[in-house]
């Protein structure tokens, strides 16, 4: 009898069966593509090594700015497709190595949920019945195409984060529709190497759900880098190469581009399952769990996007850890407080915890420090002429951390200290007694909390 199988592959999934692997359990893993899912082969790791080498470029294009000169610089975009791919074959075999040293059955095949038995929880794949005990959901997310005028006709001119990442050649002129994580990431990306790029965003602001003032900011700077940005427009159609909007006075307008990006947010995958043989219980699309990311139906779990909430593949791997210690013996619950989020941009921009809209919107009585960037010597020896911001809210009564918003590189490796914070629950008196290294950037975040 297996004792836990794992449908997916991704964060949530191959995270899970490492450590039920690693903690005893006979576990199999099914997966129809390929191990990592989106996020390591269509996400998180293909658009952070394709941003690295255009921050390479930037660095090498702007050198002078630290005394060195490097002219006639270029860059070869096959190759930089090519270091991506290279890069995502290498961490695909890592995961397989993870999955093999901790004795887990990969099966690679679309599985199918047939119902229960007195055998247990049957699962078809292949042609082959397995009985397990305990079932897994990690179906992951993919990306949501609504229903535009003109988008099917469009052809391969538009494209979704899948397809933009096997372009084998780069486009002149680049719309995105949706200035998200992800929008702005692939804006990043092709700003860098000169591709005109247009955002299109439905909201105020880009990056909706992160600190807004910072969000601005980061829209500024690349404002100054050449991208245009069009907030608060509604995207009406689409005529081939030509995107349609209604501007916030309701006058219609358009941008055109070689290539369009759909990236107005993602939507969990359920279908085709078999979910209905085992009466899961869902939530506007999304399977819906408690705080043990137990369904309604006993043995049977849900990680990572297919739930819906936290659609990170970091909060995937946290939920598939709370699943395996409950089922070990560890009582576990999946706490949302202290979840960063993280954008690749050149700056950088990253947070935790709750923000002044947050807040506010909470009746949460809260204070505020912020500082600039360049008060970290570091930053300043390392950012010439860069802007960036820390902010950090703390509860108005006790002083905990509640939240820490950053720009500037590197914020996405500093982070995780304000996480720890706001998982520890740490007050301003506790944060001013920890010995932060110096010279590093990370110290922001201390000279932040002393200056309330």
């Amino acid at each position: 009898m297996i004792d836990l199988a794992i449908i997916g592959g991704g964060p949530g999934g191959y995270v899970a069966a490492e450590r039920a692997g690693a903690k005893g359990l006979n576990v199999v893993l099914f997966e129809k593509r390929e191990l990592g899912g989106v996020c390591l082969n269509e996400g998180c790791i293909p658009t952070k090594t394709l941003l690295y080498s255009a921050k390479v470029y930037d660095y090498a294009v702007h050198g002078e700015k630290y005394g060195v000169s490097a002219p006639g610089v270029t860059y070869d975009f096959g190759k930089i497709v090519d270091r991506k791919n290279k890069v995502i074959k290498k961490l695909v075999g890592g995961v397989g190595a993870k999955m093999k040293a901790h004795k887990v059955q990969v099966v690679k095949g679309e599985a199918k949920i047939k119902g229960r038995s007195a055998n247990g929880i049957e699962i078809e794949c292949n042609g082959e019945t397995y009985y397990v005990v305990n079932l897994l959901l990690c179906t992951g997310s993919e990306a949501f195409v609504p229903p535009i005028p003109g988008l099917k006709e469009a052809g391969d001119i538009i494209m979704t984060n899948r397809e933009i990442l096997d372009l084998k050649e780069q486009p002149k002129s680049l719309v995105i529709i949706g200035g998200g994580v992800i929008g702005m990431e692939f804006a990043s990306f092709y700003n860098s190497l000169g591709t005109e790029v247009t955002v299109v965003e439905m909201l105020p602001e880009i990056l909706g759900g992160l600190d807004s003032e910072i969000s601005a900011m980061l829209r500024d700077i690349y404002a100054k880098k050449g991208i245009k940005f069009h907030l608060s427009c509604k995207v009406t159609e689409i005529k081939g190469n030509e995107v349609v909007y209604v501007d916030p006075q309701g006058v219609a307008a358009s941008a055109k581009g070689d290539k369009i990006l759909v990236s107005v947010g993602r939507r969990a995958v359920t279908a085709g399952i078999g979910l209905e043989n085992l009466g899961v219980e869902m939530n506007r699309g999304a399977v819906k769990v408690d705080n043990k990311m137990r369904t309604n139906v006993p043995n049977v779990f849900a990680a990572g996007d297919v739930t819906g909430f936290s659609m990170l593949a970091h909060t995937a791997s946290r939920e598939g850890e709370v699943v395996v210690n409950n089922l070990t013996g560890r009582p576990d619950v999946m706490r949302y407080n202290a979840i960063p989020g993280v954008v690749y941009t050149n700056p950088e921009v990253a947070g935790v915890g709750l923000t002044e809209e947050q807040a506010k919107a909470q009746g949460i009585e809260y204070r505020i420090s912020k500082l600039p960037m360049a008060y970290a010597g570091r930053f300043v020896a390392e950012n010439e002429g860069g802007s960036g911001l820390c902010k950090v809210l703390v509860g108005a009564k006790y002083g905990e951390v509640l939240g820490v918003h950053m720009l500037g590189n590197p914020c996405s490796e500093m982070i995780y200290g304000a996480c720890l914070a706001i998982e520890q629950e740490m007050t301003l008196k506790e944060m001013e007694e920890v010995v932060f290294p110096h010279p590093t950037v990370s110290e922001i975040f201390k000279e932040t909390v002393f200056s309330f």
